[in-house]
């Protein structure tokens, strides 16, 4: 059966997937229970009833255009201010203990293949999707998911499988942030109040961006996917693949994303002055995101994400509580305060994003630039050590 909106209808696609995007964001701004679920799930459920329902095709150009050219544009608009100098100087200890809590994701995903590797499908490529995204949050996802080209119904069956696994996970961080026992037994940082607005509002509020800064956002994005693109395919071409150690080492230096993530560090850091006075890039590159979780929700089988979901579930939400763990008795180890621990566990789950919502809605106001800039260093660990746990699996465990 044909959909009521032909996939050669690239106007009415367009409007489709920008639109529900925004919807996704608006909802998620203005109420809680949205907030809760993510714009992130509302805009690939969204897309994913309006094509089991034959609203809209299952596959179009208009998609592969989000694929090929919105996402690689999409990451190096949120690199911007990855200046590595500064994360350094101004995260403080939070920034130890964000590398605390992303090697207990990387132990976490081993642990996960050793239990669930027999029923994992395509497990070198979701394993290596989840780390990254478990060391930096959603964006580290979007990358991945490229680099490894997972097919579409796991891809989804694993992002739903994500977004409640992070869902149960918040709630439990939340509780663990308020329980008594464990203030008294690690401390805190910072003190507490509560914050009346979503996290997400309070985040994302008002900024002065002018056009200049959208031009030039945006032309140093295509700039930086273009030479990436460009040095991709040469690495791929002039690396031989002879051996296990040299196709590993292809796969490395052909990866575009890990190019253009490399890229946007060093030019982030060497020109931070030019960088830290460009307004909106992370509006931009967030909303661009945005238009891709629409994309990825379209060609959604219900029935495949059910029937996959169930075994993701569980894999995902193994390798979250092994972090959390990991950091609780790691952070122990090294006086780490408990909001100091909890801020950097959500930073590597869920993203700079979630962590300083989850600062602010807690009132650890002196944490909020520190965990953020943790977080924005997770986006550049965790599309490596993504890529290097994957390859590691996919050449021990296949």
């Amino acid at each position: 059966m044909n959909s009521l909106i032909g996939e050669s209808n690239y106007w009415v696609l367009w409007t489709v997937i920008i639109g529900w995007a925004a919807v996704s964001i608006v909802l998620e701004q203005k109420y809680k229970w949205a907030a809760k679920i993510t714009g992130a799930i509302i805009a690939l459920l969204g897309a994913m009833l309006l094509a089991n329902f034959k609203i809209i095709p299952t596959s179009s150009p208009v998609y592969d255009t989000v694929w090929d050219y919105v996402i690689p544009v999409a990451i190096p608009l949120l690199l911007f201010k990855a200046d590595i100098r500064k994360i350094y100087k101004e995260s403080g200890r939070m920034f130890g203990m964000f590398n605390i809590s992303a090697m207990g994701t990387v132990l976490g995903a081993f642990i996960a293949t050793f239990v669930f590797g027999a029923f994992v499908p395509h497990l070198y490529k979701i394993a290596g999707m989840i780390t990254g995204s478990y060391i930096g949050g959603g964006v580290n996802f979007v990358a991945m998911t490229a680099a490894f080209n997972a097919p579409e119904n796991i891809t989804n069956a694993t992002i739903v499988a994500d977004n409640m696994v992070m869902a149960l996970y918040f709630l439990i961080v939340m509780n663990l942030a308020s329980s008594k026992f464990l203030i008294k037994k690690f401390g805190l940082e910072s003190g507490e109040n509560s914050s009346e607005n979503t996290g997400a509002a309070d985040y994302w509020k008002g900024k002065e961006i002018s056009l200049k800064d959208i031009a030039v956002s945006l032309a140093v994005a295509f700039f930086i996917a273009c030479i990436s693109n460009m040095a991709a395919g040469y690495f791929k071409t002039v690396i031989p693949k002879d051996n296990t150690v040299m196709e590993i080492i292809n796969t490395i230096f052909g990866n575009m994303y890990l190019i253009m993530t490399t890229l946007t560090l060093i030019l982030a850091t060497v020109f931070s002055k030019f960088f830290n006075k460009i307004n909106g890039s992370d509006e931009i590159g967030t909303f661009l995101i945005y238009l891709f979780f629409v994309v990825l929700g379209i060609p959604a089988s219900i029935m495949e994400i059910l029937k996959h979901g169930a075994v993701l579930f569980p894999f995902c939400l193994l390798i979250v509580i092994v972090n959390l763990l990991f950091s609780l008795f790691v952070g122990k180890l090294f006086k780490f305060k408990l909001d100091e621990i909890l801020l950097s566990t959500n930073a590597a789950i869920g993203g700079p994003t979630t962590a300083a919502a989850m600062a602010i809605a807690k009132g650890w106001n002196t944490l909020i630039i520190p965990v953020m800039l943790s977080g924005i260093w997770g986006y550049i660990l965790g599309n490596y050590m993504g890529v290097i746990v994957g390859n590691i699996l996919k050449y021990t465990v296949g």
